[in-house]
């Protein structure tokens, strides 16, 4: 909590000026559960060490304008991580999985989606048990679903340590694939090839 919304990165560049100007980064989305969750925190400490560019939804002060700006980074971001943990019943969380895997599938090759979705739930949400064993039947059912998925792009990890190792190295790639389209431009540029 407290990151800028507004922020693909630590940098405090922002990451929609970047791309209008014609550079490309990659960006990790931070999706998935909210609420009280503090499963972005290592995230966000390991990204922040390695100087990864990453966009955080989740906002102490959270307005309906940044809906926008949710959807826009759901929509480009590089590497969308979509973490369902057990902290939450999580039907909003579980309801938008299927939509950031339709925008991955629509996207270019270079962009991944990271998901996880947790079978056991908090102990504590038990109190309601019609929410808490819709909760669970929702998160067999999706995680069924995806499962079933045959794309190089939709990664399917059972923790958020596989989930933070894989969105570094996804990451890593995607810098790599951007810089070396940006030579082979360059060279094609000071060559006088088409």
């Amino acid at each position: 909590m407290g990151h800028l919304i507004f922020f693909c990165g630590n940098t405090g560049k922002d990451g929609r000026n970047l791309v209008a100007l014609g550079h490309r980064i990659p960006c990790v989305g931070l999706f998935g559960t909210c609420g009280a969750s503090t499963w972005r925190s290592a995230f966000i400490a390991r990204y922040q060490s390695e100087d990864i560019r990453y966009f955080n939804p989740q906002v102490a002060d959270w307005r309906p304008e940044y809906a926008d700006i949710e959807a826009q980074h759901l929509a480009r971001d590089e590497i969308i991580l979509f973490p369902v943990t057990g902290e939450t019943y999580g039907f909003g969380s579980l309801a938008e999985t299927g939509f950031s895997i339709l925008q991955a599938l629509q996207a270019d090759p270079i962009r991944n989606i990271i998901l996880m979705v947790d079978e056991v739930l908090n102990h504590e949400l038990e109190s309601d048990a019609l929410a808490f064993q819709e909760s669970l039947r929702a998160r067999r059912l999706v995680n069924a679903h995806i499962r079933q998925l045959n794309r190089a792009n939709v990664f399917i990890v059972q923790d958020l340590a596989e989930m933070l190792r894989l969105s570094v190295e996804l990451y890593r790639f995607s810098t790599d694939v951007i810089e070396g389209q940006q030579k082979h431009r360059n060279w094609k540029r000071s060559n006088n090839v088409g």
